[in-house]
């Protein structure tokens, strides 16, 4: 594929990044990163019919996190081909890719595919291995065919008026005495809800866990009874293994 590749995307746990990777690999272009998942990462792009785009968001209550959709704003397409990805946690992806494909279709993109995929729940213990080998092989398979898909339009999952969701969710990380207060979970908060003492967090959070993921020293975390029972008895609910969906 001689198209400069361009990956946009929104991924604080990093399941979504990895299976925009596993696409972008399988066309074998050069490719350029927009992280949008912190703000400041975020510039104006403008882009043209001969540039290929690869938009990954994840899942929150089944629909594109407002913040996210917010940022891809910030990206203008001109009839430029892409393909959109969401991924959530073996749930439901409900109106989030429909969601998209109107959110790219409104920047000016041409969507040749989209993808619901499953990747790890934020919550609980739900598909801790996902995306796994197979699931990126068959994402690359689906990338290398939705580049030459020359269908110009594709029926895509979800409801109008979309439902309610995208707030993401109401847990709260607590920090534990065993903070460092190295500073990175404020540095790479999502929403900078994360306040100057490395503790306090405000109601911007959207519990994306992502300090929790990433602090060198375990000390952001979930234990607390409410959450745990929470956890436990979510995990069983989505214990049964779902497939992506690939959409050309």
């Amino acid at each position: 594929m001689s198209n400069k590749i361009s990956k946009i995307y929104f991924s604080p746990t990093g399941n979504t990044k990895k299976s925009v990777d596993a696409m972008a690999a399988a066309l074998e272009s050069v490719c350029q990163d927009y992280d949008v998942t912190v703000e400041a990462a975020i510039t104006q792009c403008v882009f043209t019919s001969e540039d290929f785009a690869i938009i990954g968001m994840p899942v929150y209550g089944g629909r594109i996190p407002k913040v996210a959709a917010v940022r891809l704003s910030r990206f203008k397409g001109n009839q430029t081909p892409c393909i959109i990805v969401v991924t959530y946690g073996n749930r439901h992806y409900d109106d989030a890719l429909l969601e998209l494909d109107d959110l790219a279709e409104t920047q000016g993109f041409m969507v040749k595919g989209a993808a619901a995929l499953i990747g790890r729940h934020t919550f609980g213990e739900i598909q801790t291995d996902r995306p796994d080998s197979n699931d990126l092989a068959a994402d690359k398979e689906f990338a290398r065919r939705a580049a030459e898909n020359k269908n110009t339009k594709i029926h895509i999952s979800g409801n109008r008026p979309y439902r309610d969701g995208g707030n993401g969710g109401s847990f709260r990380p607590l920090t534990s005495n065993t903070c460092t207060s190295c500073g990175l979970c404020a540095k790479d908060c999502p929403t900078h809800s994360i306040g100057e003492d490395f503790k306090t967090i405000d109601d911007h959070c959207i519990s994306c866990f992502r300090c929790i993921r990433n602090c060198p020293v375990g000390a952001k975390n979930m234990n607390v009874e409410s959450y745990l029972a929470f956890a436990s008895d979510f995990s069983g609910k989505l214990k049964n293994r779902r497939e992506n969906e690939y959409f050309l």
